[in-house]
Parts: C-alpha cells; structure tokens; sequence
C-alpha cells in the first residue's frame, strides 16, 4: 500500500501528482479540491465513495470547520489499493455584528416555524443531486458586479444575538443588478420567496457540487433548466433575512459550505 503526505498553506494552491493522482485546488478549510485518476476504478475520502466520471475526474470539498487530517484513498484497474494522507490548514474567521435586523428574522414567531423547517429540507434535498456532470472543472467567474461586503465564515451576530456562521459571499448591488451562472449547470432549485434567503436559486454542477443564490429579487430560470457559463439567471434583491440589497453566493459539496472566494482567486490568478 502506497502512502504520501501532502501538505499546504493556508488559501495557497497546490497542484501535486503522485504516481497515478493528481490534485488541484486548496488543502485548507473551505477549500474545493478536484482530482484526474488515469487507472482507476474507484476512489474515496476518509472511506466514503467519491464519484468518478469516465475521463477519472473527481471532486471534494472541506467544510468551514474540517478537521485537518484527511485520506484518499483509490484502487486501480488491478485491484490495488493506494492511500494519499492529506493535511488541511485551519482558518481564522472574521467577527461579523449586523445591527437593524427585523425581529421576525432573528427570532421567528412559532407561526413559521414550520414553513422554516419545511424550506431547509428542502433546500437540503435539493443540494444532495450527485449527477454526472463535470462542469466543476471549469473556472469560476464572478456571477454578479458589486462591492464585496461579506465574506465566508463569518461568526455572525444579529442585533448583539449570535447566529449561525456565514457561508457565502456577499456581493452588494442595486435591486435589478444582473446575476450570471459562475460556471455551467442544471438548475435544481428555484423558488421566489423562502423566509430566510427569499428568492433562492440552486444550480447543480455535477459530482455533488452545488451552487446557491439568495435574496434575489426575480429568478429567470425554472427547475430542469440548462445553464452556460455566463448566462443571465436572476437579479440581485433584498428578499429574506436582508439590511440592504446583495447577492449572498454560497458553493456546496454535497452537506459541506465551501468558500466561493477561493474559486474566484483561483481564476484571476489564471488570467494573469
């Protein structure tokens, strides 16, 4: 049984090829990681299937509090077994106090309780789609113009009361302001008013990744819609859990919230 160890900095990129594997991505909490296997016919992270397309493309991601040490693990077309240790960096998050807040957001009346409970599964199922697609590969673009006013991770406390973390980035704009598809995809979700995120749109981009737009203020697309990079899919509003009009972007492997920022420098990066 083969063994390495990889390691990174933190937000740093890494690309590494080990015998029959190669990674490209961020080893660091948040982080998406896409791997080429040339012979292989299975492949995992700490134990659990990974999906691999027919060309050996396969994807993960770490959640925002990811433990550090993780396997991959692969068995060739001859049935033998290899492991790859890899090493992720903890990250510092940023302290985020919003104040003016509507009351009904921070603390809902039992009325809705339902309707909350009702949306999140649904929200939930819609992010589990683990389809074929590879659009994945592709390189991010920024999905909307604006100012960045939030950030992944954020602890974040409404009106002085702590709430759950922050996981998207936030993209402030006028109500109207374009939202375009980052990448390409399906869309697997498309509903105009939830209670906390109000206009929510999901597009899936294949292997269980994920992405998610908030607050919006009109959808131009339906569920089963095909998507290209750089197509119109809504505009940018102040529906739900909102101070000010802004795109709140999130990107999802399966249940984990990675960070949409780290694509976007990866992109620039590629363009100098």
């Amino acid at each position: 049984m083969l063994k390495s160890l990889l390691s990174a900095l933190v937000l740093a990129t890494f690309s590494v090829n080990s015998l029959a594997v190669e990674l490209k991505g961020h080893l660091t909490q948040g982080g998406l990681v896409t791997g080429k296997l040339s012979d292989a016919q299975s492949v995992s992270l700490n134990d659990t299937p990974l999906k691999l397309s027919k060309n050996g493309d396969f994807v993960f991601g770490f959640g925002r509090d990811a433990k550090t040490n993780h396997t991959l693990s692969w068995v060739d077309t001859n049935g033998k077994k290899h492991t790859q240790n890899l090493i992720i960096t903890k990250r510092d998050y940023n302290i985020d106090k919003i104040t003016g807040v509507a009351k009904k957001y921070v603390s809902p009346p039992k009325s809705v309780s339902e309707r909350i409970s009702r949306e999140a599964v649904a929200v939930r199922n819609a992010r589990a789609v683990n389809s074929d697609l590879t659009y994945f590969l592709d390189p991010v673009l920024k999905p909307a113009q604006g100012r960045i006013s939030g950030v992944y991770g954020s602890q974040r406390y409404f009106n002085g009361e702590p709430r759950r973390a922050h996981f998207g980035l936030d993209i402030a704009n006028k109500t109207g302001s374009p939202v375009y598809a980052p990448i390409g995809g399906t869309v697997v979700f498309a509903e105009p008013d939830l209670y906390y995120s109000g206009g929510t749109l999901i597009l899936d981009h294949g292997h269980g990744i994920t992405s998610t737009y908030i607050h919006l203020s009109k959808l131009d697309v339906n569920v089963g819609d095909k998507v290209k990079q750089g197509n119109k899919v809504a505009e940018i509003g102040a529906t739900g859990r909102v101070t000010g009009p802004h795109l709140d972007w999130r990107f999802n492997w399966k249940g984990e919230r990675l960070d949409p920022g780290l694509l976007m420098q990866d992109t620039l990066a590629n363009k100098k």
